[in-house]
């Protein structure tokens, strides 16, 4: 007699009719049959329906695979938000080959080593980013790469480096391509490179089960209507765009693509192409609110996701303000982008708007995929109490969470300990169960034995009318080990000293918190909004009294 527990196993095994590999390229497949006519693609003049675009993914593998890409092979791309940059993300793993995005802020020596770390086989170039490329690629010293230039008639400017062509390659490719799905979901789908701010990038493999899961997560996260507009404020090469390529494609919704990331085209491109969502970081979100008001010409609901960094409450409420609604999730690229959401509770529609902009601030709680989310004792993986105030380290784990990192095994294994993923940010947990962020472990600033949240100190500052920027780091103080130095950009037209700004922060927070010293002028950020702390830090550092 068989055992009672085996019995569900015994001629149950699975087969191609009831097992199917997860991959975010039966998004675009499905799509392109059920809504062939529809829009996919707006770009300037450019217009293209799922049809056109399912077609023009399987030429563009069907000619990479002629050149011998296959799988395990990276194609590397170097390419702002444009039509291209987008089918990439299916033609390249239709090849079972990984698509590597590059971030087109980088100096060629950071591009160097990435293509050389990724043993790219293909480099895909923007005439914006060919002479960048180009002193790249000679200091790799290889002369074996593909180069394809992809050319952009609405970019005046750049110079062609490559053998040929994104529409050559589209000329002479097959339309029927037999692409397949991968042989095993846990296949390499791409591979993103972290900010290397410390040392060499590291390079994050992603999977085609978690492509398509973290996908899917964002409709539900977002509430996406079916047919959603996407506008592509975001770059895609920023952890593949937050998985949004392959959301739009399972969503039949219509990719809005944007070179540049300026308030008028973005207010423009909501008007007249009835843009439903976009994406962005706190400091994009700032940008608008900022700019001027007969831009924001708009009567429709939009919705912006935003994350990157904690964003401050007074952001929130002037978007709100603004009529578009925030969404603000949280995660790293070493989890899909987004994989914590601050899910909105139906009891809080009744309070005011700086309460619901502070719960919003609220980095949140797991999305549908994300299996758990801890805080915890970085040392013992003890969680902390759920007192909105004991601070610890953020783990998560679950399909969004990354393979490892490419060819740094130690960097794999000292990332994941005791069955969890250590995120390196350092937050609380309310009572609630929504995670709060605090700061980045090597942001916190210890002042006389006190943990000081750079993060608390700069909501602070964006409260003061004249603030439109600001960022907090450590300066080393001889009495008190480090204290907070605030960078602060004005905005135009408005005058303001670091004692007015002493005052005001005295009136809100305790004083060992306030910063001793303020900075004013321009930050330095990243392409994606980011503001680069480790240039403040060197700058605080190199201060006089």
């Amino acid at each position: 007699m068989v055992a009672a527990s085996d019995i569900y196993e015994i001629g149950l095994p699975p087969n191609p009719a009831n097992f199917v590999q997860l991959s975010p390229l039966s998004f675009l497949e499905r799509t392109a049959a059920i809504y062939p006519d529809d829009d996919a693609v707006v770009y300037g003049d450019v217009r293209r329906n799922w049809a056109q675009t399912f077609e023009r993914c399987r030429r563009l593998a069907s000619a990479l695979a002629a050149r011998g890409i296959g799988k395990g092979d990276t194609v590397s791309v170097v390419l702002a938000n444009i039509p291209e940059m987008f089918e990439l993300h299916f033609a390249v793993p239709m090849t079972g080959a990984v698509l590597n995005t590059i971030n087109t802020r980088l100096d060629a020596d950071a591009i160097a080593f990435i293509l050389a770390h990724a043993e790219a086989k293909v480099v895909m170039v923007d005439p914006e980013f060919s002479e960048l490329v180009q002193q790249a690629i000679t200091l790799t010293g290889r002369t074996d790469l593909l180069i394809i230039d992809v050319e952009d008639d609405s970019f005046d400017g750049g110079t062609r480096i490559g053998s040929a062509t994104y529409a050559e390659l589209l000329a002479g490719g097959d339309p029927d391509f037999a692409w397949k799905l991968p042989d095993n979901e846990w296949d390499a789908i791409s591979l993103n490179y972290t900010s290397g701010t410390t040392g060499d990038p590291k390079g994050v493999v992603y999977h085609h089960r978690g492509a398509a899961l973290n996908a899917l997560s964002n409709i539900v996260t977002w509430g996406m209507p079916h047919h959603s507009r996407y506008l592509w404020t975001l770059p895609m090469f920023h952890c593949n765009g937050w998985c949004f390529p392959w959301t739009i494609a399972a969503n039949a919704g219509l990719c809005v693509c944007l070179r540049a990331v300026r308030a008028e085209p973005i207010f423009r491109l909501i008007r007249d192409e009835k843009v439903t969502h976009f994406c962005g970081a706190p400091i994009v979100l700032n940008m608008l609110v900022h700019a001027p008001d007969e831009l924001k010409d708009f009567t429709h609901e939009v919705k912006v996701m935003t994350a990157g960094a904690p964003p401050p409450a007074a952001v929130i409420a002037n978007m709100e303000a603004m009529g578009v609604e925030v969404t603000q999730v949280y995660g790293l690229t070493e989890s899909y982008g987004p994989s914590v959401v601050s899910a909105w509770q139906g009891k809080w529609d009744a309070l005011d708007g700086e309460q619901r902009s502070r719960m919003k601030a609220r980095q949140g709680v797991k999305n549908v995929v994300l299996s758990d989310l801890m805080v915890a004792d970085p040392d013992t993986l003890e969680p902390v109490p759920a007192d909105g105030q004991t601070i610890g380290e953020i783990f998560m784990r679950g399909n969004n969470v990354m393979k490892g990192y490419l060819k740094n095994v130690a960097s794999t294994e000292k990332a994941f300990r005791g069955g969890w993923f250590a995120s390196g940010d350092l937050g609380v947990m309310h009572a609630d169960g929504y995670v709060e962020i605090k700061d980045r472990s090597k942001d916190i600033i210890i002042s006389g034995g006190e943990n000081i949240s750079s993060v608390e100190v700069e909501d602070v500052l964006y409260r003061h009318p004249a603030v439109m920027e600001a960022a907090v780091v450590a300066r080393p103080d001889v009495k008190w080990g480090e204290t907070p130095c605030a960078f602060v950009t004005l905005k135009p037209g408005k005058d303001l000293g670091g004692v007015e700004l002493r005052e005001f922060c005295q009136q809100h927070m305790a004083r060992f918190k306030v910063p001793k010293t303020f900075v004013f002028g321009d930050l330095p950020k990243t392409s994606t909004g980011k503001v680069q702390k480790f240039l403040l830090r060197d700058r605080a550092r190199e201060l006089r009294d």
